[in-house]
């Protein structure tokens, strides 16, 4: 994690996603702007959170870990997304671990700020509309994403992790973690390499030196139907 004092940018944010009004001045004074790169945890699952975050660009990863080791994606977050926010109002460990999928840039602040200055009513409103929309869209995810086939569930995913160079006209993934992947979205590591092997010989992906490389975007979108893992970005001021 890498703060950045950018006043200028976290206005720009601010405007960008109509939050002009949300924080009160005391409050507004103490948010910073915070860098984390791919594959970086925002939070760890379990550990007692400091900073209340606002995804304002990249995307991250939503995941839990049962107490056998075993790991459920729960979804992935676009702006404006929120981390942290129950936790830190109630004094509570992390529910889930939050990394980095592609470089993020967030504006944070102390949960000690939180207590002192995040008690008027225009911040409440905006936390409860947040929270609302996040427990919604990740109730559907969870009820919803193991009924799906693993084609589905698979491509759902590559969509989400995969991201090219500048340039480039396909997007890379590490092989490395393939168990992971199939833990992650509920499969057999076995199973999981089937449906891979599909989806190489149908041209969707290709594995490349330790990387697979996603070179039909719109062909694993047919596949996926929709993106399970995913409920749409807000980007617009609210």
């Amino acid at each position: 994690m890498k703060e950045i004092m950018d006043i200028e940018k976290i206005n720009q944010y601010l405007n960008q996603f109509g939050l002009e009004d949300v924080f009160p001045e005391p409050l507004r004074q103490r948010l910073a702007l915070y860098r984390f790169e791919p594959e970086e945890a925002l939070c760890l699952q379990g550990e007692e959170p400091q900073f209340l975050f606002l995804l304002v660009q990249g995307k991250v990863k939503v995941y839990t870990t049962s107490t056998e080791g075993k790991t459920l994606l729960i979804s992935f977050t676009n702006p404006l997304g929120i981390i942290g926010e129950i936790e830190c109002l109630r004094d509570r460990e992390n529910l889930n671990t939050v990394t980095a999928v592609s470089r993020v840039e967030t504006i944070g602040v102390h949960k000690r700020w939180l207590t002192q200055y995040g008690l008027e009513a225009s911040f409440l409103r905006f936390l409860l509309d947040m929270v609302t929309e996040k427990f919604y869209t990740k109730s559907i995810s969870l009820s919803s994403s193991l009924l799906y086939p693993v084609e589905v569930r698979l491509a759902s995913y590559l969509l989400s992790v995969s991201y090219g160079d500048e340039g480039e006209s396909f997007s890379r993934v590490s092989m490395s973690n393939m168990k992971d992947t199939a833990n992650l979205i509920g499969t057999s590591y076995r199973h999981l390499n089937r449906v891979l092997q599909s989806f190489c010989s149908a041209g969707l992906v290709e594995r490349r030196k330790g990387k697979l490389a996603v070179i039909d975007r719109k062909g694993l979108t047919a596949v996926a139907g929709r993106n399970i893992y995913e409920h749409g970005e807000r980007r617009k001021k609210i």
